[in-house]
């Protein structure tokens, strides 16, 4: 196997605030041969996600940037791999990789495409199980509310919520996310959080009975309007604060967090690797609900990697609908 050069993006600056394309550059490095126990991945698509904006506070100029990404094997040195199998791993916003075969996780394409397995049958698809289910702990009848529910997380939060028999209320950033939502996801109520001056007073609108979970996905007011709604013993699950990622100073918390406690509210934070050994339950009921059509999800796909920059900014702008993965190459 002769030597391959490898495209990665690297961080060009320190990000401030909202990151621009102009943060990142597009360098070449030649890779080696694969050692024993080494895989030489292709990667066929690279994953961008909101959380990867902290790891980029700390990252240095320079450094090369990684994330969730999905691919084949063009080169094996072990032997829980052969060529042409396909993988997820770690080492996303470039083309090629080699890395040790213990990091690649084999990909069941029975189950969906390969590239669904970076969002809705992947790591967003896991947190909004694993999430939803073990800490918010949904009851038939109880009443869900999801913010930045049309975003890979969010909208398989919503579905699952409807399959668990929930009542579901979502807030999205756009009308064509808000339609989605209510004919697509099958959501009850959905409304643009970017229309409404009150969030409290729309949230109490649709939710006259109050509400027992708040999948939380974006922090700031959304967090201080589902607190007030909140019913006794309500439950928080804390996935992500997206409108705070970009935030240069820190952002005050809620002003009604005292309520928790005469509620009894529990909000817990969660790390979807948190449940790396129950994946196989998650694989299960996801088979099954995708083939009974009880889960659908919406792709936006941006084509080349050099594009990558562009893809992971349109994260924070809400302009794309469902998750956000780029095309590296066809096979």
């Amino acid at each position: 196997m002769s030597n391959i050069v490898s495209r990665q993006i690297r961080l060009r600056d320190r990000i401030v605030g909202m990151p621009k394309e102009s943060d990142f550059e597009l360098v070449e490095v030649p890779l080696g041969e694969p050692a024993a126990g080494e895989v030489l991945v292709q990667n066929l698509y690279t994953s961008v996600d909101p959380y990867m904006r902290g790891g980029m506070r700390s990252a240095q100029p320079g450094q090369a940037l990684e994330g969730g990404c999905a691919g084949k094997i063009v080169h094996s040195n072990s032997d829980r791999f052969k060529v042409g199998d396909y993988v997820t791993g770690p080492l996303g916003w470039r083309d090629y990789y080699i890395a040790p075969a213990a990091r690649m996780t084999a990909v069941d394409t029975t189950i969906a495409p390969l590239q669904s397995f970076l969002g809705a049958v992947g790591m967003p698809g896991r947190t909004a199980y694993f999430g939803f289910l073990e800490i918010g702990q949904p009851k038939p009848g109880e009443t869900v509310f999801v913010s930045a529910a049309a975003g890979a997380v969010g909208s398989m939060v919503c579905q699952i919520a409807k399959i668990k028999g929930c009542r579901v209320v979502a807030s999205a950033g756009s009308d064509q996310k808000v339609a989605w939502l209510l004919e697509t996801a099958g959501v009850d109520a959905a409304f643009n959080y970017k229309n409404v001056d009150d969030l409290e007073a729309e949230l109490r609108k649709h939710c006259p009975d109050g509400l027992d979970i708040y999948f939380e996905n974006v922090g700031g007011r959304h967090l201080q309007a589902a607190l007030a709604v909140m019913n006794m013993h309500g439950r928080i699950p804390l996935c992500g604060m997206i409108s705070q990622y970009n935030d240069v100073e820190p952002t005050p918390g809620p002003t009604n967090l005292s309520s928790a406690i005469g509620k009894r509210i529990r909000l817990q934070g969660f790390i979807v690797t948190d449940f790396t050994e129950r994946n196989a339950e998650f694989y299960r009921d996801m088979r099954q609900w995708i083939a009974e059509g009880r889960i659908r999800w919406e792709e936006t796909i941006v084509e080349g990697l050099e594009n990558t920059p562009k893809a992971f900014v349109s994260l924070f702008t809400g302009e794309k609908l469902g998750k956000v993965i780029v095309k590296i190459e066809s096979e």
